[in-house]
């Protein structure tokens, strides 16, 4: 065994499994187990992409001023404030990095997003979870968890896995009850399919606040998941901190001409908007007549539970539907072992997936 050891505060860590394989045979694959952008990727992006500098030999540009600019007329904000990561994973780890001492405590929900208490370490602070309401993040929770080591509290708004979310009087609240000297950090990840008139993705609190930061990400709405696309907002000291520690050319150039593309294919998003709306009630009903629940949702995925019936499970039904390609993400490690967790496709995914879970269950397939 060898003799060099990681530090303490990650020894026990257990690494952040996204689940992406699985396919049982070989040919068309339904992959509803990441929450990628169910239309792909904007056509503009693509051809921009494709089109890009081809002086690839050389390093990116730093600070990507021509996507800061893009996302900041598209968002109405400060292009100075913004700052672009290797995804927001990065953002989240750099934030860590730059904002905790050993020890410090950063408070996140129960079902939040596993890489929070990960970066978290990483850092050498300590992670704390504040208990939900049912699956709804509890700002009284969170505010009962602060203590005078805490330095960071990370908000998923929507949240994942569960896809509920808080509105924007209660993000003031949870604000309101902090400390000035604690980071407030509101991922704002799906906030693009939020239609809720009570909601708010972070821009004016970020606008209001000098300890706020809001996360955006290219992941979802914009269909980028595999060129690693993130960015951050804050106030101006947090910026250049965050732009101080962060790798210098982490976001590679093709990356910054399809993200600047897409910001500005206002048509495309509207369409990855309106496929959700479509889709996302379809599915639940249809997965409501075959006797499943779906938990609430203002995403583009759900929570699916499924019994606890012999053979029933939500695993078993994970494991039917890798056999026929369509891959869906297991729960056991967020603490919700009775559900998957699928994003929602095109309406032939979906159709093929209502069609495979009455399979599953035994059940007449359901009309259109």
């Amino acid at each position: 065994m060898s003799t060099i050891k990681p530090k303490s505060s990650i020894a026990t860590m257990v690494s952040y499994a996204p689940n992406h394989g699985g396919a049982k045979k070989p040919g068309k694959v339904i992959r509803l187990s990441a929450n990628e952008g169910a239309l792909g990727m904007s056509p503009k992006a693509l051809e921009a992409m494709h089109g890009a500098d081809p002086d690839l030999h050389r390093y990116p540009a730093l600070g990507a001023s021509r996507l800061a600019a893009a996302v900041g007329r598209r968002n109405g904000i400060d292009p100075a404030r913004i700052v672009f990561g290797c995804g927001s994973d990065e953002l989240i780890q750099v934030l860590c990095l730059g904002y905790l001492e050993p020890g410090d405590e950063v408070i996140y929900t129960q079902y939040g997003f596993l890489v929070y208490p990960m970066a978290t370490r990483i850092a050498g602070g300590v992670p704390v979870v504040a208990p939900d309401d049912e699956y709804t993040v509890s700002v009284d929770a969170i505010l009962n968890a602060v203590t005078e080591r805490t330095r960071m509290v990370f908000l998923a708004n929507p949240n994942n896995p569960t896809g509920t979310y808080i509105p924007q009087d209660e993000v003031k609240r949870l604000r309101a009850g902090l400390r000035d000297d604690i980071l407030l950090v509101l991922d704002a990840a799906y906030c693009e399919y939020v239609t809720k008139n009570d909601y708010d993705s972070g821009i004016e609190m970020v606008e209001a606040h000098d300890n706020v930061v809001m996360l955006r990400t290219f992941s979802k709405l914009y269909g980028m998941a595999g060129l690693r696309l993130g960015w951050a907002y804050g106030p101006k000291d947090i910026a250049a901190t965050l732009e101080s520690i962060k790798q210098p050319f982490g976001v590679n150039s093709l990356a910054i001409a399809a993200g600047t593309a897409a910001v500005e294919d206002l048509a495309f998003q509207e369409a990855v908007v309106e496929n959700n709306n479509k889709w996302l009630p379809w599915s639940v009903g249809k997965f409501t007549e075959l006797g499943l629940e779906a938990l609430p949702t203002v995403t583009n995925f759900l929570l699916l539970r499924f019994p606890e019936a012999d053979g029933k499970s939500a695993e078993a039904a994970r494991l039917f539907l890798a056999e026929r390609n369509i891959l869906v993400r297991e729960m056991a490690g967020y603490g919700v072992p009775d559900t998957v967790r699928l994003s929602i496709g095109t309406g032939e995914e979906m159709r093929e997936v209502v069609e495979a879970l009455a399979d599953f269950l035994g059940k007449e397939r359901p009309g259109p």
